[in-house]
């Protein structure tokens, strides 16, 4: 069994309190307390509960590009229509789509943007994507761990994530949203 010395920097490594530590573990909070301060030793069942929670939740935080991904990736062309881009947004039910020339990725179409143009008077059926789409997303790699994503995630709608250079997947705000509970 690991070292019950652990429990505390693990704990706050997580940044979790112990409140919220024992109800994940189903155990009392003055448990916890008294395991930090050293004061009582568990028992061995209550002992690898509260360490197999934080295990649990580690390993969760430590979810991988990879694992989070949507494979099915919407792409469209610089050169396609906005009126066509907003169809495709409402039979996919997505609010943004990388667009891709060529097999490169070199830009963001997004519900936002084509709003934005909607808002100053811009008559969309002349308009394609080219005219009004913004920097192509961040591409991280299968590794990437989803801490770093979500640090991502909070400047940039979505970040598409690439194996030696070819798309694998994509993961937006929605698909980490999914993973919490």
């Amino acid at each position: 069994m690991e070292n019950l010395d652990q429990i505390k920097r693990l704990r706050k490594k997580l940044d979790l309190n112990q409140k919220e530590l024992a109800n994940r573990a189903g155990v009392s909070q003055s448990l916890i307390a008294k395991i930090e301060a050293g004061k009582i030793e568990p028992t061995y069942t209550k002992a690898c509960r509260i360490i197999e929670t934080l295990k649990d939740i580690e390993e969760k935080e430590d979810a991988k590009a990879e694992e989070l991904m949507n494979k099915k990736i919407v792409f469209v062309k610089p050169e396609d229509e906005v009126k066509d881009v907003i169809k495709i947004m409402k039979q996919k039910s997505i609010s943004q789509i990388p667009v891709r020339k060529d097999k490169v990725v070199c830009g963001l179409i997004s519900e936002k943007i084509i709003l934005d143009q909607v808002a100053t008077g811009k008559n969309l059926t002349k308009l394609t994507v080219e005219d009004i789409m913004a920097d192509c997303p961040p591409i991280i790699s299968l590794e990437t761990k989803q801490r770093i994503i979500l640090e991502i995630l909070r400047e940039h709608p979505i970040v598409l994530v690439a194996q030696k250079g070819e798309i694998k997947g994509i993961i937006s705000k929605s698909d980490l949203l999914e993973r919490v509970k």
